[in-house]
């Protein structure tokens, strides 16, 4: 379990993800872009525009599940996924992961 990345070789721009189980969750991704059903529609725009030879599919880091309890792996994969974007910033020209929204934004509700 931990955070993994796709990335465009030829724009530079990354997908950043996580999943407590990462063989499993990145061979999904690649499933879904080669049948053009990834939920992410600008990465599935440069998947079938540049092909998927431009892409690069990498663990960025792994959480051992033995140094943690069971009940606080979905915490622990969040957090680490919630460090890689703010490190990275995937977003915009940079990358194909949604802005957060702001706290104040979200909690704003009438």
């Amino acid at each position: 379990m931990g955070v993994y990345q796709i990335k465009n070789t030829v724009t530079g721009k990354l997908f950043i993800g996580s999943s407590l189980d990462l063989p499993g969750k990145l061979n999904s991704n690649r499933f879904q872009l080669s049948m053009k059903s990834h939920h992410n529609k600008e990465l599935q725009a440069d998947w079938n525009l540049y092909g998927s030879d431009a892409f690069t599919f990498e663990v960025l880091e792994n959480i051992n599940p033995e140094k943690i309890a069971q009940e606080s792996w979905r915490n622990a994969v969040a957090e680490l996924e919630e460090k890689w974007l703010d490190t990275l910033q995937p977003y915009g020209d940079k990358g194909y992961n949604p802005p957060a929204k702001p706290l104040a934004a979200a909690n704003n509700t009438l």
